[in-house]
């Protein structure tokens, strides 16, 4: 079914309304690298929150929803639940110190926190691996969603006559340039407004994005093939609604739950237990990082920063997944034979909605594409000028002139990740790789603000420890990295990596003194594994409540869960367990808020 003029007059305005509101912006992203990359640290907690959650709503997020609850029911969720863990603890432990720390990217911590030669190789590494290397992969693997989408709803769909395109060597197909056009799009109005354009983009994109997933759900299950809610749960079987995963490696052998989310004890280890907090992943970084990071620096202070943190994991894990979910339960019964089960979510739209709402719901999915794609691209950019080009290739250059050079370097890191999209085949394969070849840098990542003795050396030996043993996994052992020995391959690396770690810190000497001792004054974030440092400068006061922070972090995830868990119940019915579940959470919230009145935070000047 192709688009009526109605659906192509709302994507067309759509598009008019996002780089309306970059032009609007761009005035105030052109004066500093400070405005175009950190809206100046003027964003309230919602709009920065709300940015956040919006570059993790990307286009194939729903498709991989749809395959996780085709494959394992609800339940098959917690393969990304999981990291409201690690997400609880940016929140309560390192949304304040990021802000505080006064810095333009997280891969400028390093210059605050580590001394010597290593911390300039480990600043300018990272900057080249996170922000060029990991992000086109990010991209590109959005960009293989978009174009899964676009081939589903217009498959006779060519580039202005053209069905593919050779050029270099590498074939681009018509659905892949398409979206290479809407590429040079979100180029423009990021590169013209920063991060200020981004952000209140975002919020639009967002709303628009979830306004269209609710309706689409509503839609699904009103269809006369599902019949409602009631119907929807006559023609699935129990096991697909249940929350809780089993564990064990016999579980699949109890009557009843064949397909529920079966995790063996390593699986259960690998997700649940070490995955949060060792690996790092785009969005879930522990201890905060990339664009998270750069959010939480935006913000007007302390207090914005926390609240927009805290948003962001109410609204990513607690309000986001049910409109997917519901989609996807109704997919397995509308297209029950189907083998591409991501591809579901996206012939719901185009089978069964009707002129108006299938614009809206392609604006939708632009919207979740182009939110993405923009955020992920001044996030790299600002590691690439601020953390490379600055410091190492082009210093004392004016502000004016590393923001000339910011935009350009927009369209570069864009033009790499389309190419790098005709390199993958499959996304989950680039996402795993990205968890397994991160493993062990988490806990370096959250031990820093609170050991002195983590140094640059120690951060580089977490990063390129797990490359050493993965290929010994992969083509030594044979091991199956990329599926069923995946948890393992997980547990392993982080052994390793932890184990390699560790010895490079005790064997290699401490940052320097006065480096620590500027850190400390100007973050303060207390702790015993500061001791040594405190010492020496008693007139600084650092944080304490450390137990009021622990406390926090539990009723948050107890929040979040409860919340989620109780819209759930709600929407199947199930009205006094949602009730219990709201009850828990309103608890839970009131803790949270007597802790942060007794600890002072309410007093945050605005």
């Amino acid at each position: 079914m192709g688009l009526s003029l109605m659906d192509w007059i709302i994507v067309a305005a759509y598009f008019v309304i996002s780089i309306g509101i970059g032009l609007y912006m761009s005035r105030r992203a052109s004066n500093s690298t400070q405005d175009f990359f950190l809206s100046g640290r003027k964003l309230p907690w919602y709009i920065a929150g709300t940015s956040m959650v919006a570059t993790t709503f990307a286009a194939d997020t729903p498709l991989a929803v749809t395959e996780l609850v085709a494959t394992n029911g609800i339940a098959g969720n917690w393969l990304w639940w999981n990291m409201l863990f690690g997400g609880m603890l940016t929140v309560f432990f390192f949304a304040r110190l990021w802000r505080r720390a006064g810095i333009l990217t997280d891969c400028e911590f390093v210059s605050i926190r580590y001394s010597g030669k290593a911390a300039n190789f480990l600043r300018g590494f990272r900057s080249l691996y996170i922000g060029v290397f990991m992000n086109i992969i990010v991209i590109a693997w959005v960009n293989l969603a978009m174009v899964k989408i676009l081939a589903v709803m217009f498959p006779d769909l060519l580039f202005f006559g053209y069905d593919n395109v050779r050029w270099a060597g590498l074939e681009f197909s018509s659905h892949l340039l398409w979206v290479g056009m809407i590429m040079l799009f979100v180029a423009f109005y990021t590169s013209v407004s920063g991060l200020w354009g981004v952000s209140f983009t975002d919020s639009f994109q967002f709303i628009m994005a979830m306004a269209g997933c609710i309706a689409l759900a509503v839609y699904a299950v009103g269809t006369a093939d599902i019949g409602g809610v009631a119907g929807l749960k006559e023609k699935l079987p129990e096991w697909v609604f249940r929350y809780a995963p089993v564990v064990g490696d016999s579980a699949g052998s109890a009557p009843g739950v064949a397909g529920l989310l079966k995790l063996s004890f390593t699986a259960f280890v690998a997700y649940l237990g070490v995955q949060w907090w060792a690996s790092w992943y785009p969005g879930a970084e522990p201890g905060g990082g990339g664009y998270v990071a750069q959010r939480m620096m935006s913000a007007k202070n302390e207090k914005h920063s926390l609240l927009a943190t805290l948003w962001f994991q109410i609204a990513h894990f607690a309000l986001r997944p049910w409109p997917w979910i519901v989609v996807a339960l109704a997919a397995l019964v509308l297209y029950p034979a189907e083998t591409d089960k991501g591809a579901t979510y996206v012939m719901v739209i185009r089978d069964y909605l009707p002129s108006g709402l299938t614009g809206l719901l392609m604006a939708a999915f632009l919207a979740a594409y182009m939110s993405t794609i923009a955020s992920q691209t001044v996030w790299g950019t600002s590691y690439i000028i601020n953390d490379l080009f600055r410091p190492f290739i082009k210093k004392g250059g004016g502000e004016k002139y590393y923001v000339k050079v910011s935009r350009l370097t927009a369209f570069l890191l864009l033009a790499l990740s389309f190419v790098m999209t005709t390199q993958f085949s499959r996304i989950s394969d680039a996402w795993k790789f990205v968890l397994a070849c991160s493993g062990g840098i988490g806990l370096v990542l959250i031990l820093r603000w609170f050991w002195w003795r983590i140094n640059a050396w120690t951060e580089i030996a977490a990063m390129l420890a797990p490359y050493v043993v993965f290929p010994v996994l992969v083509y030594g052992l044979g091991w199956d990295v990329y599926d069923k020995d995946f948890p393992l391959t997980l547990i392993v690396i982080v052994i390793w990596s932890t184990a390699v770690w560790l010895a490079v810190t005790f064997i290699t000497p401490p940052t320097n003194i006065d480096t620590l001792k500027s850190f400390y004054r100007q973050v303060h974030p207390g702790g015993k594994g500061w001791k040594p440092v405190t010492h020496l400068i008693p007139e600084v006061k650092g944080d304490s409540g450390y137990g009021k922070l622990m406390l926090n972090w539990l009723a948050g995830c107890v929040l979040v869960m409860c919340v989620l868990f109780g819209i759930g119940k709600l929407i199947f019915g199930q009205n006094l367990w949602a009730l219990g579940y709201f009850v828990v959470a309103l608890i839970a919230g009131a803790i949270i808020y007597r802790n942060m009145s007794k600890m002072g935070w309410e007093k945050v000047a605005e």
